[in-house]
């Protein structure tokens, strides 16, 4: 080789080496930040982009504006419909059988933090700044900064790496309402703590609208005035409403299921626990004795929803100053944002307070998200989504790998062409193990399709104990989508309460819950599968003796008994 050719043969794999590097670049710049917003027990119909009873009188313009200018679910539900549960399938793709976050002690160890892990093999700059509510360290993440536990609302404590054990390490904010010192946390972190070479990868999570609701005191005076709209089922229970596992027989366990606005649980009810916290809400020296019924649940009703919509408020106002730091600084549209709850809540449906049920307030999540290069404006999806698959889709847009471990599934495809991809979940999965604990919910589990929901209260809980009664209901989602009459006794249904009984059995199976986790729990789960006569005359039975295990345990002034573990 002549001296010529050498040069060129040289100049030639410069340019190769520089384009290549060019491309690598361009790839990477290419590649969306990924803001990951998650609110604690924010209900989608309380996000007015929903269009819910309450759009009108408590609009959400910040989260709004993703639906608009992106892709709203309407389809998207928890596998488990508790915090810690949630957050787990969330951060492993996993569900809670398989990731071993089955209730409010679940932990996420270091090491199994799948989303952290994966997106800082990819080249991301990793954050989790807000309510965490797993146990051990979010030592997977370059930077944390998150609450002990479940946080406080006002002058809050932050745990941060120190030289001390994890959990010790701590900075407080005094004088600063949670909202406001998470958003201030992820605003510092974005615009001078991280590494500005880096794509972001942010787990930004606030603690509202948890209860109890102590909003900022600047939004005292906001709905100070309104009347919140009502739900009907408020009001109406109608008689084909729930089973003998929610009612009890002869409907002797209304009072003893389900944890209440008004007065109708005597162990915990909003009616009890709101006049003492929130003063203001109420009359003057209120005492319920002056009161009727309906008045009394009137007011609790009221009193919490405004509370609450006062901390949905502040996270919406929030994102407005998320939003304008991202705006400014170039990136809003170059970064993939999601905003999503972990899990429902129940707003006076059913008169039912907190989440945990299967029923639709609190088994859907909200799920919006934007990202203007590659998600066209304005849509809307009824594609059934779960937790477990928001992970496998962050880490597609990141160009990150997805474990082979992972249970969740990417719908990248369907937010860039609008198509359900081939072979994508024609039903969700659920599953609640905490039984009766907090809320009086029994532990139960089932499958939502497009159409229907089945669910089977099983009515134990991991030791097989503490037994309530067991059932099964069956809602046609299309003909009754507020869930007031359960058919699965209708003659006409018999076929398909079959079916879906195998396809639930079959989910299991695919989802690997397969009893063998706790297997005096998965005896009774098999005993009454089958619900036949001899199954309803024992779930009447455990009826009647769990009415007098709940009376003594009153009687007793036993208001917080452990029942999810034991006989």
């Amino acid at each position: 080789m002549n001296l010529r050719s050498f040069l060129a043969h040289q100049l030639l794999f410069v340019a190769i080496l520089t384009l290549s590097s060019l491309g690598t670049h361009a790839r990477g710049a290419d590649r969306p930040n990924v803001l990951f917003i998650m609110s604690d027990d924010h209900a989608a119909h309380a996000i007015s982009a929903y269009q819910g009873r309450l759009a009108e009188i408590a609009p959400t313009p910040n989260i709004d504006r993703l639906a608009k200018e992106g892709a709203l679910f309407t389809n998207a539900f928890c596998t488990n419909s508790i915090c810690s549960p949630s957050r787990a399938c969330v951060l492993t793709g996993q569900y809670d059988h398989t990731n071993g976050a089955f209730d409010l002690g679940g932990r996420v160890s270091p090491g199994n933090q799948m989303l952290a892990i994966e997106m800082k093999k990819a080249g991301y700059e990793t954050a989790m700044i807000g309510k965490w509510h797993l146990k051990d360290e979010p030592a997977d993440f370059d930077y944390y900064c998150v609450l002990p536990g479940q946080g406080k609302y006002h002058n809050p404590d932050f745990r941060v790496r120190g030289d001390k054990p994890w959990g010790k390490n701590l900075i407080h904010f005094k004088d600063k309402h949670v909202t406001d010192a998470i958003t201030d946390l992820s605003l510092e972190w974005l615009s001078e703590d991280r590494d500005q070479s880096k794509p972001f990868f942010l787990m930004h999570h606030y603690k509202a609208p948890h209860d109890y609701f102590d909003n900022a005191e600047r939004y005292e005076s906001y709905l100070r005035d309104v009347n919140i709209p009502e739900p009907e089922t408020l009001w109406k229970r109608d008689p084909q409403f729930g089973s003998l596992a929610t009612r009890g027989a002869n409907d002797e366990l209304i009072p003893h299921i389900g944890t209440s606005i008004g007065g109708r649980n005597p162990r915990r009810s909003y009616l009890g626990d709101l006049p003492e916290l929130y003063p203001a809400e109420f009359p003057a020296d209120f005492d319920p004795a002056d009161f009727s019924d309906e008045e009394n649940t009137r007011l609790a009703y009221n009193a919490y929803l405004k509370k609450y919509l006062r901390c949905v408020k502040g996270i919406d106002d929030n994102l407005g100053r998320l939003f304008k730091y991202l705006e400014d600084s170039g990136q809003m549209d170059n970064t993939l944002i999601i905003y999503t709850g972990d899990q429902g809540f129940m707003l006076g449906e059913h008169d039912y307070q907190d989440k945990r049920w299967m029923y639709e307030q609190s088994q859907r999540m909200p799920f919006l998200v934007r990202y203007p290069k590659q998600i066209a404006a304005g849509q809307q999806f009824d594609t059934i989504i779960e937790n477990v698959d928001y992970g496998p889709t962050m880490l597609d847009f990141a160009g990150a790998e997805i474990p082979t471990n992972v249970q969740g599934r990417s719908f990248r495809s369907l937010l860039e062409d609008g198509e359900e991809p081939d072979g994508w979940k024609q039903e969700a999965y659920y599953r609640y193990w905490m039984h009766m604990a907090h809320h009086d919910n029994p532990g139960h589990l089932g499958i939502r399709t497009k159409t229907h929901k089945l669910i089977y209260y099983y009515g134990c809980n991991y030791d097989g104990g503490y037994q309530t009664p067991a059932g099964w209901e069956l809602y046609d989602l299309v003909n009754d989508p507020m869930e007031t009459r359960n058919v699965i006794d209708e003659q006409e249904n018999r076929e398909l309460v079959s079916e879906l009984k195998n396809r639930l059995a079959e989910l299991r199976t695919r989802v690997g819950d397969d009893g063998s986790h706790f297997p005096d729990c998965e005896a009774i789960v098999q005993e009454f599968w089958d619900y036949d006569e001899a199954d309803r005359a024992k779930a009447i039975e455990v009826s009647h003796e769990y009415l007098k295990r709940r009376q003594a345990e009153l009687k007793a002034g036993k208001a917080n008994v452990q029942t999810w573990v034991g006989k």
